[in-house]
C-alpha cells in the first residue's frame, strides 16, 4: 500500500460507514459492528492515470471504489497492456489479498480521478482477533463476493470455449 499512503485523505469514520453500509459484502453488519469495521479502513485518492498496484506486487489490502473507475490490466503475449475489466463505484478490487499472501494478478490503474476506501490485511486480522464474530461476518461476505466473481468468470469462460 506504499504507493497510495501519501495520497491518504483524512475523512470522518461516519462517512466511511455511510459508504460501506451500501456494500453487499457488509450486509450482515449492523450499528456498532459497522463502526468497528470502518475504524480499520482509510480513504485515499488517485488521479486519472495513477497506478493503484502492479501485477506481481505484494497484495495486502482490498479497495472499494467510492467515486470514479479503475481499469484492470493484463499484459498480452505481445507485451501490450489489455484492459480486462473496469471497476465502477461500489465495487471492490484485491479481495483475495486480505486472505492470502500471493502477488497481485493484474495491474490496476485509475481510469478517472478515483476515491477509494481500503482495508489492509493487518486491519482485517486485528478485527478477526479482537472481534471474531464481526471478522467472521466480513469473511462470509467476502466468500459470497468471491463465489459470485468465480461464477461470472466461469460463465464467461464457457462462452469462449469450443465444444469438445
Amino acid at each position: 500500500m506504499k504507493k497510495h499512503q501519501k495520497k491518504r485523505v483524512e475523512r470522518k469514520v461516519p462517512s466511511i460507514i455511510d459508504f460501506i453500509i451500501e456494500l453487499p459484502m457488509f450486509d450482515d453488519l449492523k450499528g456498532d459492528e459497522l463502526l468497528i469495521v470502518a475504524s480499520r479502513m482509510n480513504f485515499f485518492e488517485l488521479q486519472k492515470g495513477e497506478t493503484l498496484f502492479r501485477e506481481g506486487d505484494k497484495g495486502d489490502f482490498v479497495c472499494y471504489v467510492v467515486e470514479g473507475t479503475l481499469d484492470v490490466l493484463k499484459e498480452s503475449v505481445s507485451g501490450k497492456e489489455v484492459t480486462i475489466a473496469t471497476i465502477p463505484r461500489k465495487r471492490s478490487i484485491g479481495e483475495m489479498s486480505i486472505i492470502d499472501n500471493t502477488p497481485r494478478s493484474a495491474t490496476v490503474r485509475a481510469k478517472s480521478d478515483v476515491a477509494l476506501v481500503s482495508l489492509t490485511q493487518q486491519g482485517f486480522n486485528e478485527m478477526l482477533e479482537q472481534h471474531p464474530q464481526i471478522g467472521i461476518s466480513v469473511l462470509k461476505g467476502l466468500a459470497r463476493l468471491l463465489s459470485m466473481n468465480l461464477r461470472k468468470t466461469s460463465s464467461r469462460l464457457a462462452d469462449y470455449m469450443l465444444p469438445l
